[in-house]
């Protein structure tokens, strides 16, 4: 069992996981609407990774008895206006859930909740991959601009990215 506050903390970083679902599926269909289907598709792998992190602390504060409470979510921000921004809108963001994520985890050290802590820090690992991976599209953003070939590659790049989220996923999903 874990503690009130803790059971409060998770929940809030359950909000903001489905936030972050909310905001991929923003700048998916943002990307859409330029033809930049892989990077849209990119996102939307993003969107269904986010929900996937919420409904694993769902799961884990139901398991470990405590009550999940639900806020209503934000709308994202207007639209970014290029694959640039789009993506430095993303570190942005994965830099403030890294953030969170190590607030909670500083919060499960300080009451000795082992098993919080232990359940945490496979968000701790991912999100140090989530800001590698954003961080590496962006220096290849500005090594070969966002605009005509360069752009066309990384598209290329982040739809077939975006397949191989995909199939991890049902991979995972099977097991």
């Amino acid at each position: 069992m874990i503690s009130t506050t803790m059971a409060t903390k998770l929940s809030e970083q359950i909000n903001r996981e489905i936030y972050s679902a909310y905001l991929y599926l923003a700048l998916s269909t943002e990307a859409e609407e330029i033809n930049l289907r892989g990077t849209a598709a990119w996102f939307m792998a993003k969107h269904g990774e986010e929900m996937a992190h919420a409904l694993k602390m769902v799961r884990y504060q139901l398991d470990q008895g405590a009550e999940v409470k639900l806020a209503g979510i934000d709308g994202p921000p207007a639209k970014a206006g290029s694959i640039l921004a789009m993506f430095e809108r993303t570190l942005e963001h994965e830099q403030s859930v890294t953030a969170s994520i190590n607030d909670l985890v500083d919060h499960a050290l300080s009451e000795k909740d082992h098993a919080t802590g232990i359940f945490l820090h496979w968000f701790v690992t991912e999100q140090i991959e989530e800001e590698a991976t954003v961080n590496d599209i962006l220096g290849r953003l500005r090594l070969f601009g966002d605009k005509g070939e360069g752009l066309l590659m990384i598209d290329n790049e982040l739809g077939a990215a975006a397949k191989a989220m995909a199939q991890a996923s049902a991979s995972a999903a099977a097991a």
